[in-house]
């Protein structure tokens, strides 16, 4: 890639950033609302923090600009040294947030002079940088859910922004697209088909025997799942796993993160605000537990995530919303591919040694940026979580 398109790219994902945080009051980037969240200022330090540490201090002459950050701002890079504690970033008061703003200000004007650079692909490969801009893009998911997460903590039921939330249409009824025949297909990441990068998880490529199935056309929706509700679905261990039930149990649940039941109806709230459940909407915010559930309430199950990556791409103009609606939840639990390597380094720290005890999700959010999303990615979380945009494609044997 030429230095111009990498430069681009890097202002480009950078000022996305900052076009989240322009509604926000300075209250709203210090409050951490769970463990499993970050403050925005934090998410704002770190990404800024990755191309520090895995560009900028590959030149002879860099000074950090605090050496404190290495640690406050480090998530999980063990290589790299000493992190702060995750479930304690919310206590952080200092640095202010004007003060990670400059700090965002001063590593941009570095990184800029480093991609202006003639001898630039000698310092910093394409992949270190690719990594860190999809990295980034990555932590914009979060801020918009981990702020959605605190903002549904407030009895005020603030607005993020009043247009965070397409219009949905009547859905049609669910149609089946089919495989008849059992066959062997080729899964991961192509360069050739999939654009210019991939994360290490989606490779090497290789082969998998899919049984006849069939997998809906579209996503259920918040009517289908009510139907569940109504029929004692959160009440009844029959279509729980063991685990899932236990959790349903502990956490009280009964019905999807965000909803309210009112004397009115049920109400949902959103990165819009509190607004009545619209049952045509695909249903949001459910864990792998509750997908699992409803599936097998339906009478089907859950595709597995190569059934589902092979359903795209060879009929994925049938498929309605396999990108930019809700994560969908797959069977597939989260694990290396066959003769999968982590990279040499930190970075081989990025995906590798989470594949344990998490569920994969295919596709993409609303929340997910643009060309941020390809058929291959693979999304992964523990099976209770609840607080990303993630939604229940169904499936089911032939």
């Amino acid at each position: 890639m030429n230095a111009n398109s990498m430069l681009d790219l890097y202002k480009r994902v950078r000022q996305h950033s900052q076009t989240i945080c322009e509604s926000l009051q300075t209250e709203d980037y210090v409050v951490q609302s769970m463990p499993d969240a970050s403050p925005i200022r934090w998410h704002l330090a770190h990404t800024t923090w990755f191309f520090e540490t895995f560009c900028l201090k590959q030149l002879p002459d860099y000074e950090p600009v605090h050496p404190a950050f290495e640690v406050l701002f480090n998530s999980y890079y063990n290589t790299v040294g000493e992190q702060f504690p995750r479930h304690r970033r919310g206590l952080l008061t200092r640095p202010t947030v004007r003060e990670v703003w400059d700090y965002r200000e001063q590593v941009d004007q570095a990184m800029l002079r480093l991609l202006a650079r003639p001898d630039r692909e000698t310092i910093v490969s394409d992949d270190v940088l690719r990594t860190g801009l999809n990295h980034e893009q990555q932590h914009q998911e979060l801020m918009l859910t981990d702020l959605l997460h605190l903002f549904s903590c407030n009895p005020l039921h603030p607005v993020y922004r009043q247009d965070a939330l397409p219009q949905s249409s009547a859905a049609d009824a669910l149609q089946w697209v089919e495989a008849t025949k059992e066959q062997i297909q080729t899964i991961g990441y192509d360069p050739n088909l999939h654009g210019p990068f991939c994360f290490d998880n989606e490779l090497p490529q290789h082969r998998v025997l899919l049984p006849t199935h069939a997998i809906a056309d579209r996503l259920v929706t918040n009517g289908a799942y009510l139907e569940f509700i109504e029929d004692g679905g959160y009440r009844n261990p029959k279509h729980w796993l063991s685990a899932g039930w236990a959790t349903v149990q502990a956490e009280g649940w009964n019905a999807p993160l965000y909803w309210q039941k009112r004397d009115e109806g049920w109400y949902q709230f959103t990165l819009a605000g509190l607004i009545p459940v619209d049952v045509d909407a695909p249903v949001c915010h459910i864990s792998y537990f509750e997908a699992d559930a409803y599936a097998r309430w339906a009478g089907g199950r859950l595709p597995t995530e190569f059934e589902w990556e092979v359903a795209v791409r060879d009929s994925g103009s049938q498929l309605h919303d396999a990108f930019g609606s809700r994560w969908q939840w797959t069977s597939s639990d989260y694990a290396a591919y066959p003769k999968y390597n982590p990279p040499e380094g930190a970075i081989g720290e990025y995906n590798g040694k989470f594949m344990c005890g998490q569920k994969v999700l295919r596709g993409s959010s609303i929340a997910t940026p643009d060309w941020h999303a390809r058929l291959t990615y693979r999304n992964f979380f523990p099976p209770e979580t609840r607080w990303q945009f993630s939604g229940i494609r169904l499936a089911k044997d032939l």
